[in-house]
């Protein structure tokens, strides 16, 4: 009886410890990205990181109010993703034509968020299309690291910091 009782309270607290992971319904985040020119970071975001639109919408103006999002200025969303599937993490571009804020130079010369990181299969022809756009890649990169993959860093239209990490 000892043992029944043990057994029990133990399933009952790992059914409780995985309680906050059953609550997620998708495990991957979404990404909202403003940017200054919405032009120039699709084209960034498309035609030299390689994602793909999978969508789009657009808030309306009393969204916008009532969700606390832009006190009450509607906008559009076009969603993209490194892939077109469903568990892809989403990233979100729109734009409100702000001005363009100073980024900094290296990551910790502001707060928030700074960086993302791509993996890919390979970096060569990611590689290509930032020289053929002239795009400066920052430090001494492309450098191999320890476990012979690459590390690029460049920085997105509005100063966000790219790693690219592949063969």
């Amino acid at each position: 009886m000892k043992r029944l009782f043990t057994t029990l309270v133990f399933l009952l607290c790992t059914l409780s410890l995985c309680q906050a992971q059953n609550e997620v319904d998708n495990p991957s985040i979404s990404i909202a990205m403003i940017a200054s020119d919405m032009d120039a970071s699709y084209d960034f975001y498309t035609n030299i990181i390689g994602m793909v639109e999978t969508g789009g919408f657009g808030i309306d103006a009393s969204f916008g109010e009532k969700s606390g999002l832009t006190g009450g200025t509607p906008y559009d969303v076009k969603i993209l993703k490194l892939l077109d599937d469903p568990h892809s993490t989403e990233f979100k571009l729109a734009s409100f034509g702000n001005p363009k804020e100073e980024s900094g130079k290296v990551i910790q010369d502001k707060n928030g968020v700074r960086y993302i990181t791509i993996y890919l299969k390979s970096t060569a022809e990611v590689l290509q299309r930032i020289k053929d756009s002239n795009i400066e890649t920052l430090g001494d990169t492309p450098i191999q690291l320890s476990d012979g993959r690459n590390f690029i860093l460049i920085q997105d239209p509005d100063g966000l910091f790219i790693e690219l990490i592949g063969k």
